[in-house]
């Protein structure tokens, strides 16, 4: 245990349901703070994920024996709020929340302090309010006049709760930006770890472009599959599976492959032989592109949210990809055309140089440093009062 830290820490979680990129974050964070407590709304997370959590039991919520809770997760979404509040918390020094809907809500003792790691702001309660609703199909009628009465009302509540966060991280600039637009709050940027030991360069190149992703809406896969209609003599792959699956795989031509879900090593061992990483959505930062860059394959991405940040476009002295301004079918196609003019210009070595960045050592000193200012500032603040 640190001399600096106190005794008493806790951590809070959203949810523990699957193993995803907030995940890898907090488990991250657990290794930081070792003697932290860690809580959460909900824990179904299968024993086969969990390991990186390093075994560590769980407080949970009047949410986890509700019925269907890990299937219809989303059908909780009102008592979130409440629920998160009722975790009580008010025994510890210090409260770090890992928040990307309602964990920063947590109710803190005064005496505490409490920092909160944002991976984003309710983004279906906010800038994405409106993709929510069309993706849920209510966009009119009874049901969408609901939904946004609920959104409304999670916006207030959000607004509200982040008076009871000391200080924030975000995991990019992009969210640093959400964060002062919801909450009028400052950020200090942390970006998330990427695993740079296990995405590492090896084997021969194909001559396939590759996507990994989920296959909802927002994910914008469409425009690639759009895209590559237009380029019949370039392969493109997709890994991942998800609702969009028959809608894409319809519009699709022979020139695309959409292999589903595969294991991690086996999109390790594509990401070694792509010719490139494509990459269409807006993401708050955005893990797959960096993995890519770690397994020194260049990137194609739309030049806005965390892509922005983490891909050297081909203006930068060392580029990693090619950022395209538009999110259009027609600019994907341009981007690639772009990329294979220029793909002299990109050196494996500097892709994986930038992903060497976001290492995970680099996430864990980043973190630690922030944790121990913010600690230090506020006990010499209070100190001088007394």
């Amino acid at each position: 245990m640190s001399e600096d830290l106190p005794g008493r820490i806790a951590v809070v979680h959203d949810w523990l349901v699957d193993f995803a990129g907030s995940e890898s974050v907090l488990a991250e964070i657990l290794r930081c703070l070792p003697q932290a407590d860690l809580y959460t709304l909900v824990d179904r997370m299968p024993e086969g994920e969990r390991a990186p959590l390093g075994g560590r039991p769980a407080h949970t919520s009047f949410l986890q024996d509700m019925p269907g809770v890990a299937r219809h997760l989303a059908w909780y979404l009102p008592l979130m709020p409440v629920a998160i509040e009722q975790l009580d918390v008010t025994g510890y020094d210090l409260v770090v929340s890992s928040s990307h809907a309602v964990a920063k809500g947590v109710i803190v003792h005064p005496d505490a302090l409490h920092l909160s790691y944002v991976h984003s702001p309710m983004r279906y309660a906010w800038d994405r309010q409106f993709d929510y609703l069309r993706a849920e199909g209510a966009e009119r009628g009874l049901k969408g006049l609901l939904m946004r009465a609920l959104l409304h009302r999670l916006r207030l509540w959000d607004h509200r709760s982040a008076a009871g966060v000391d200080h924030f991280a975000a995991n990019s600039a992009f969210i640093a930006r959400r964060i002062a637009k919801c909450y009028r709050r400052e950020a200090e940027v942390i970006a998330p770890p990427v695993d740079t030991e296990y995405f590492t360069p090896g084997g021969a190149r194909s001559d396939e472009y590759l996507a990994v992703s989920r296959l909802v809406g927002y994910k914008r896969v469409d425009l690639l599959v759009r895209a590559f209609r237009d380029l019949p003599d370039r392969r493109l792959a997709i890994v991942g599976d998800g609702p969009e699956l028959a809608r894409l795989q319809a519009s699709a031509g022979p020139n695309v492959e959409f292999a589903g879900h595969v294991e991690r090593s086996e999109v390790r061992a594509r990401l070694q032989r792509a010719r490139a990483f494509l990459f269409a959505g807006v993401e708050d930062f955005g893990i797959a592109p960096v993995e890519a860059m770690a397994c020194g394959t260049p990137v194609i991405a739309f030049g806005r949210g965390g892509a922005a940040e983490t891909v050297a476009g081909l203006e930068a002295p060392a580029p990693t990809g090619v950022l395209f301004a538009e999110q259009s079918a027609a600019a994907v196609v341009a981007a690639v055309r772009e990329f294979e003019s220029n793909a002299g210009r990109i050196d494996p070595a500097a892709c994986r140089a930038r992903a060497e960045g976001y290492a995970p050592e680099r996430f864990r000193s980043r973190f630690l440093d922030f944790v121990r200012r913010k600690r230090a500032e506020w006990k010499g603040r209070w100190d001088a009062r007394r």
